[in-house]
């Protein structure tokens, strides 16, 4: 189950690709405006602040992260937080502004998720998306080793890690093929990480969540305490802190 309050550490570091993203969308007036795959709803309140007169509804799986949302909300009832799969989950109208920050890595089909929700885009409408694209780096690759050695392979046999971003290049072609005028980059971000093996508390409120799921509490703290050895030695801490390389990949279109 998802964590609301582990995924808040960091909260300044994990919310900067949202704001980067955010301002390359142009939209003035948007009538209705989607954030798919909300977390637990901060940053879903800073869309109804941008666009004070459109509807706001943000989309997430797991029902901790919703109940936060939902008590997080304004007394008048914005944003709207709906519990829902965002592979299936579809809007009451065309949407004038759609994001989605940091959850395509977990869809195993997300070309054909996001060329659906760019179906969902009233004419001149904006789609904006950002993905994790750090797979090769030591966190992911200690935690994939991990998962599929013979300790963990029994307990950890069909759990699914996230699948990380494709590249730039996959998500403008896709989106520009939808009819879309698209822009797609990427960045690595240098996070400063502080407090106590700080990059091992960073995964815990997102990429390990599958594995801390699936295994019982005392296997789950022996898989963290195996994994949190080695991402201390991967990421040496610093006199001024711990940093973590961390790529992610942007597209923002607009339909036409």
């Amino acid at each position: 189950m998802w964590d609301p309050e582990q995924y808040r550490r960091y909260r300044d570091q994990r919310a900067r690709p949202f704001f980067d993203l955010l301002a390359r969308v142009a939209a003035e007036d948007p009538k209705l405006v989607l954030d798919l795959g909300c977390g637990s709803g901060e940053l879903t309140a800073t869309l109804a602040g941008r666009w004070p007169g459109a509807d706001v509804i943000g989309v997430d799986s797991s029902p901790a992260m919703i109940e936060s949302a939902r008590r997080g909300a304004q007394r008048d009832g914005r944003p709207a937080f709906v519990l829902g799969d965002v592979r299936d989950w579809e809007p009451p109208g065309p949407a004038g502004v759609l994001v989605s920050n940091a959850v395509l890595q977990w869809v195993p089909d997300q070309f054909d998720v996001l060329t659906r929700w760019a179906g969902f885009l009233g004419p001149g409408g904006w789609i904006a998306a950002q993905v994790p694209g750090n797979f090769d780096q030591p966190a992911h690759a200690i935690m994939r080793e991990l998962a599929s050695s013979a300790r963990w392979r029994p307990l950890l046999d069909g759990v699914m890690l996230n699948r990380q971003a494709a590249d730039p290049a996959d998500y403008l072609d896709l989106l520009a093929r939808a009819g879309c005028a698209a822009d797609a980059w990427e960045t690595t971000y240098l996070h400063v990480l502080t407090g106590d093996n700080p990059v091992l508390e960073w995964y815990k409120g997102t990429g390990l969540r599958p594995v801390i799921d699936a295994l019982p509490a005392g296997p789950a703290g022996e898989f963290l305490a195996e994994y949190g050895a080695r991402v201390r030695e991967a990421y040496p801490a610093r006199p001024y802190g711990t940093v973590l390389p961390f790529r992610r990949v942007f597209v923002v279109a607009r339909r036409g």
